[in-house]
């Protein structure tokens, strides 16, 4: 039997590392990524129900559109039942954390729950970022985005920070110095948490540059990440302006978020584990 409703956590989408390295005939770019998840984000319940229906709740509801602007309505009609969703959102939109990719991809969860039956449409249609947050687990992000690799990676302590700004994902790939970069290094072999840090080192993310040309504040996130005690990388996720800081396992993180958080009471501060 199956129920009459299911709720499913959306987890904010965190880029480690985004190479560009190359763009096909069509337009697409493609990536090489790094993803990581965290116990960050929104959370959606779908109903059954008649007809389609989109509530959006949560302290950053205001401006998500409740029609069929929003993935999470295309990721329903995509699945084919009308259903009620509400998603209660936590997540600041266009802040390259696939906050609304992330919510689609709970949806189709959601969905399947409810239904009892697997999506069987190509999650790729509703956007690059809907397959590796149909897996909302460390995985290796390929080509245009349809090819996902999980991985066994240890979890990382990170803060989030987001200056309230949103970034034109556009925007920032026009902006791109060049389009056929390296692809990532191998992973390391190591599970351990050093050997991930020496690797992410040596990684990039290659909208980085462009989007801080684009909104500074992206500079001055990453400068007050960069000075906090015992940090082992600041970088940017996806195409901004959200930055991670990644940590050892023994930092205490909650009291730097706090302190991040009273020192700049406009940004959207979050400490997480990644997975």
């Amino acid at each position: 039997m199956t129920s009459a409703a299911s709720e499913v956590f959306a987890p904010a989408k965190i880029n480690l590392t985004l190479h560009v390295t190359g763009r096909r005939a069509d337009g697409y770019h493609l990536l090489d990524s790094l993803v990581m998840f965290a116990d960050v984000g929104d959370r959606v319940t779908v109903a059954r129900a008649d007809h389609m229906s989109l509530t959006v709740t949560g302290p950053m509801a205001a401006g998500v559109p409740t029609d069929a602007r929003n993935l999470c309505w295309r990721a329903a009609e995509a699945f084919g039942q009308p259903v009620a969703i509400t998603l209660d959102k936590h997540l600041p939109a266009a802040a390259g954390i696939g906050g609304g990719s992330s919510d689609a991809a709970a949806v189709l969860r959601a969905m399947e729950q409810l239904f009892g039956r697997p999506f069987g449409g190509d999650p790729l249609s509703l956007g690059a970022d809907v397959p590796v947050c149909m897996v909302a687990h460390a995985a290796r992000m390929q080509s245009i985005g349809e090819i996902v690799t999980p991985l066994d990676l240890p979890p990382l302590r990170a803060v989030l920070v987001n200056p309230r700004v949103e970034v034109a994902t556009p925007a920032v790939f026009k902006a791109l110095a060049r389009r056929d970069n390296a692809p990532m290094m191998p992973l390391p072999d190591s599970r351990q948490a050093d050997a991930v840090f020496g690797w992410l080192a040596d990684q990039r993310n290659d909208l980085q540059p462009p989007a801080e040309g684009l909104c500074p504040e992206i500079s001055q996130v990453l400068g007050a990440l960069s000075s906090l005690d015992g940090v082992r990388l600041a970088r940017m996720s996806g195409s901004g302006a959200t930055c991670f800081a990644l940590f050892d396992s023994d930092t205490p993180t909650e009291a730097m978020a706090r302190d991040l958080q009273a020192a700049f009471p406009q940004w959207w501060v979050a400490a997480t584990i990644l997975t």
